[in-house]
């Protein structure tokens, strides 16, 4: 397992929810960080309580040339960066009979396209060292798309699953020094629902639901250990398997005519 001490580790999305409490664990257990985020004073707010060990960089991870300036000045500031994490998302709240082109753009743009800039920006410094770890932060929807009004959203971190599978194979054969782990929340007590597309419920208010910091020790964890794909609560993965075992057939081995 990984100390975290010393950790040199850059956290997208880190003003506010996940990204806060995940900047504020490490910070706390010793590793140096990096703090990104569109909005300068909610951004600064989290790194004044971070301490002397945090480094904030104002930056929009839909921007390419953003996430190329922010690894240019996090490995500059820290010399090199042991863990990348993709924590930047938005949700939605609209049916799917009713999306719109802005509103699927938006979905990738926010949801896939932030990490996919982020894994391929970073993985030329991870080459060069050898080693690294890529976390991507998405979402039990990604594998059970029970919120029909999250359609968006959900299909999105399908597609973010996907990538973070293949990018850790394709890895495998190549860099087999480079970790890539998946982490799925559920319900998170965060603004996350009231800031989705076309406003949205109070995540505070659903049942079932998780802190941010009970999630970001999961991501901790997973840091820690390299795990490859976790989930934040007990009994999650139960729920996966029982969900694909309830959906899907096979054909009979003799159809008849």
């Amino acid at each position: 397992m990984k100390e975290v001490r010393g950790l040199n580790v850059v956290i997208t999305g880190a003003s506010a929810g996940i990204g806060e409490a995940l900047a504020l664990q490490l910070a706390d257990g010793g590793a140096n960080v990096v703090l990104v985020a569109r909005r300068e004073g909610a951004l600064r707010e989290v790194a004044e309580r971070c301490g002397d060990r945090a480094t904030p960089i104002v930056a929009d991870m839909t921007r390419r040339e953003d996430v190329q300036r922010t690894v240019r000045e996090s490995i500059a500031r820290l010399g090199h960066v042991d863990v990348w994490v993709n924590n930047v998302g938005r949700g939605i709240t609209r049916m799917p009979s009713e999306l719109t082109d802005d509103d699927v753009d938006d979905m990738m743009r926010v949801n896939v396209k932030s990490a996919l800039y982020g894994m391929q920006e970073i993985l030329p410094h991870f080459h060069e060292r050898g080693r690294g770890q890529v976390v991507n932060v998405s979402s039990m929807l990604g594998r059970v798309p029970s919120a029909i009004p999250r359609s968006a959203y959900n299909g999105a971190k399908h597609f973010l699953n996907a990538l973070t599978a293949n990018i850790r194979d394709e890895l495998r054969q190549s860099a087999p020094g480079i970790e890539v782990t998946l982490v799925s929340p559920g319900v998170v007590r965060t603004g996350f629902g009231l800031n989705a597309l076309h406003g949205g419920e109070d995540s505070h208010k659903l049942p079932y639901s998780q802190s941010a910091e009970e999630v970001a020790a999961v991501i901790v964890w997973a840091i820690r250990t390299g795990k490859p794909d976790v989930y934040t609560r007990a009994g999650a993965r139960q729920r996966i398997v029982d969900y694909f075992s309830s959906v899907g057939e096979d054909p009979p081995t003799d159809m008849g005519g």
